[in-house]
Order: structure tokens, then sequence, then C-alpha cells
């Protein structure tokens, strides 16, 4: 099959045989899981791609203060993925648990209400995006010239939001129904063109004018409306060309103002939204406190953040592998199987974080030499966040890992807290005491570190506690 051949497969499947001769995980579990969560990580490795490639493009064609107007406005195009992916929390709940149960009428209702809930959310976002932009950008710098490029970058890129939005509540539909290649193989086809459209629109092509952040912008907008069209396409009729059957078809036709449902939803997304978004309004203060440190420093961390993205990717497969699986065990009244995927999973996923940071930290170099000129200042001080960023990626696994079980079970409030603990108590502290103090940089790798210990410690000592099984038994079906 197709999977074989697929590099990604081949590393995740060959951690999770080592782990299962080691006696750590079920043979059969990590099987489960590498299915599900190897499509999931190429989406995000194509992704995360895509946002370095955009920095990198935009900053060989128009320069590094262009790299910086990117770094001011990702919170902000950040944001529809904290209110979109904590929403589609409460829709890989709900639909994972319903298709278990093997009741699909219960779950065409759960995709209409995820529908309308999130162009809800995310539709009053693209409006002040777009209408605001300068002022929002200029909350985080004064450089003229930074501002004027995130503006830019941010007024367009609005257009964008609801479509994203959409897209994934689509993906964790499928996901929830045990098809995480088709949303690999329709967002990692969005990201391709995406990428494509950059080197057209950036660069300009022919009788096509150089657009600079202008056209970074306009290319995400119109990947993301044609992933988010392709999508709604293939769950309405319940197969796509080239693809093949869906394993769920959900009428267009129906109720989509669901109080009870959409109140699940809400009341399961909601604590994932506040997860989500505590990272990316920390953003804000962290890029002023980063700033602080002068251009090159800022310049280094928006580089090294960007492969950081990169790094993190294993954590959105086993993530939603976990939420997957616990869901339809769950589903089925299998709480001790559920509860022996949550925790095999995690060792699973720390596993793959393993190998994925050692590689990363053995090639710093030329990776950040992507993004930047030969003798760019910035260079060393990347390297050196790089390294730091590589270290506190591990405890990531078990952060990323335990936050899909608990999203699977409703109980998504304690991760939440977890997230906003490292980040805002701890992290943002010990950044800012570098740029006041003599700490310097060091503060910078230790916030990383805070990031990932703390909600690690926190998400799993929460899991082990079981509380999630009472929790559990609110949300699935009758």
């Amino acid at each position: 099959m197709y999977r074989y051949a697929n590099p990604v497969w081949l590393a995740i499947h060959l951690v999770g045989r080592a782990l299962s001769r080691l006696g750590l995980i079920d043979a059969h579990r990590a099987r489960r899981t590498t299915d599900l969560a190897w499509p999931r990580v190429v989406t995000g490795i194509a992704r995360m791609s895509k946002n370095a490639a955009d920095a990198a493009m935009v900053g060989i064609g128009v320069g590094s203060l262009a790299i910086n107007g990117l770094g001011y406005a990702g919170p902000y195009w950040g944001l529809t993925f904290a209110v979109g992916g904590g929403l589609a929390s409460g829709t890989i709940a709900l639909v994972s648990q319903r298709f278990g149960a093997d009741d699909p009428e219960a779950l065409g209702e759960a995709v209409r209400a995820s529908a309308v809930t999130v162009l809800v959310a995310t539709i009053p976002l693209a409006l002040v995006f777009g209408l605001f932009a300068r002022p929002l950008i200029a909350v985080l710098g004064s450089d003229p010239t930074t501002i004027a490029y995130g503006a830019s970058y941010l007024r367009v890129v609005a257009l964008g939001v609801p479509f994203a939005g959409l897209s994934l509540i689509a993906s964790r539909v499928l996901i929830g129904a045990n098809d995480a290649r088709t949303p690999m193989l329709i967002r990692t086809a969005g990201a391709t063109l995406n990428v494509g459209l950059n080197a057209v629109l950036i660069f300009g092509l022919g009788p096509a004018p150089a657009l600079g952040v202008v056209g970074a912008a306009g290319a995400t907008v119109l990947a993301n409306a044609l992933v988010a069209t392709t999508f709604a396409v293939g769950i309405a009729l319940g197969w796509l060309p080239l693809i093949g059957a869906l394993p769920v078809q959900v009428s267009p036709r129906g109720r989509y103002l669901l109080v009870g449902t959409i109140h699940d939803i809400v009341s399961i997304g909601t604590p994932a939204v506040g997860r989500n978004a505590t990272w990316t309004v920390a953003r804000f203060p962290m890029l002023a406190i980063v700033t602080l440190f002068g251009p090159a420093t800022l310049t280094a961390y928006v580089v090294a953040r960007r492969i950081w993205g990169l790094l993190n990717t294993p954590g959105w497969g086993f993530g939603l592998a976990a939420s997957s699986l616990v869901g339809q065990h769950l589903g089925t009244d299998e709480e001790e199987q559920a509860a022996a995927y949550g925790r095999e999973i995690t060792i699973f996923s720390v596993g793959t974080y393993v190998v994925a940071a050692g590689l990363v930290a053995l090639f710093a170099r030329p990776i950040v030499g992507l993004f930047v000129e030969r003798g760019d200042p910035a260079i060393p001080i990347a390297v050196a966040l790089v390294y730091a960023a590589c270290l506190a990626i591990v405890p990531q696994g078990v952060a990323s890992a335990i936050a899909g079980a608990l999203d699977a079970t409703g109980d998504t409030v304690w991760p939440f807290i977890s997230k906003a603990i490292g980040t805002i108590v701890v992290a943002l502290p010990l950044a800012y005491l570098g740029a006041i103090t003599p700490l310097g940089v060091l503060g910078l790798y230790l916030a990383f570190l805070a990031e990932t210990v703390i909600p690690a410690a926190i998400n799993y000592s929460r899991f082990a506690t079981g509380k999630w099984r009472a929790i559990s038994r609110q949300y699935r079906p009758d």
C-alpha cells in the first residue's frame, strides 16, 4: 500500500515497533495508532512547511523586516486555529463516540451543528482583522516598516479565517470516523498549492506583479477556500474523485440549530479554545518582550518558532489519534480500553518526539540557514534557540497526547489550566527577566521549557486520576 513507501509512516512505525518489543506498548494498539497518526503528522508537516515557506520566501523576496511583520501578524492568524481547533475538539468527541456507537443520525447532527458554531465564532474574527489590521499590528511594535508589512498581510489573510475554521471541523469529522488519510490528502494538497501560489504571488511571474507579503496572504486565502470547499463537497456526497468513498456522509439538508448538540460542542470546546488561545494570546506579549532583545533576536525567535512548528507536528497526529481511539471505545462503554490507549499513545508520542528532536538538533545550523542570508547576526541566536526547542519539545509529547485523550472524554478544563500556568504564569515572566536582567537569552530558553514541562506534568496527573470516566458519560450517545 501507499503508506509503506511513506517515510513518515515508516519512521512512526519503527518507533512503535521498537516500543512494543520493549514491552512498553501493545503491538495492536501501536498499529492502530500509527494508522491514524501518520497522515495527520504529514498534514502538520505540510502546513508548517507552508508557514516556514511563507517566512523564507518573504525573507528572500522582501527582507528580514518583512519576516518580523509576518511574525507580528502570526498571533492574529493563529487565533483562527485556536478558536476553530478548540471547537473541533467538541466535534471529534461527539463524532468519534457516535461513530463508535454506529449512530449516523446523531453523527450528522453533530457535524451540522459544528459548522454553524464555527462560522458564528470565526466571521467576527475575520471582520475585526480586516477592519483594524494596522492598529492591531501596531500594538506589538513601533517600527513603521514592520508594522506596514504586518498590517498588509493581516488585512488580506482575514478573508481566509472562516474557511480555515470549517476545514478544521471537517478534518476532525473524518478523523473521528477513523479516516485520517483523506484530511491528509486534501490539506497536504492545499498546502502544496499554497506554496506554489506563494512563488507566483510573492515574486511575480511573467505579467503577474510581485506582491510580497500581500501575495503570501492571498495565497493562503485561496488555498484555504479550496480546501474547505473540497471537504464540504466530499462529506455531503460521501465520496471524492481520486479518493473514493468516505466513512461518513452528511446531508446538508437537516437541522443546524440543535441547541443541545451546540451546547455540548461549546461546553467541550470552550476550554480547548482557551487552551489553544493561551499560547496564541501569549504570543502578543512574548513578541513585545523579544523585541526588547533587538531586531536580530526577534528574527531569530520568529525563525526558531517556525522550526518549532515543524518539530511539533507529531503531536498533531498522536493527539488526534488519542481523541479518535479513546472516543470510539468510550462510545461502546469500553473504559479500560480507552484508558489503555490514552497511556500507550502518550508513550508512543514521547518516543517519536525524542527521535525528531535529535534529528533537528543534529542539523540545526543548516536548517536555520534556509531562512536568513549567510552572515546574518540572527543565525547563531536562532541556532541556540533551536537547541533549546529540541530539548523542550520532548515533554510536549506527553502534553499533546494526553490533551487529545482528555478531549475525547469531554474533560478539557485541566489541559487549558495547565497550558495557562505553563505559558502565562511561568514562561512569560522568564522571558521578561531575560530581557531586563543579566539572565539574557537564557530566559528565552527557560521559557521554552516552561511551556511544555508544566502542561505535561499536570495533564498526565489529571488523566491518572480517572475522573474523566464520569465526565465522559455526560456526552456519550444514549
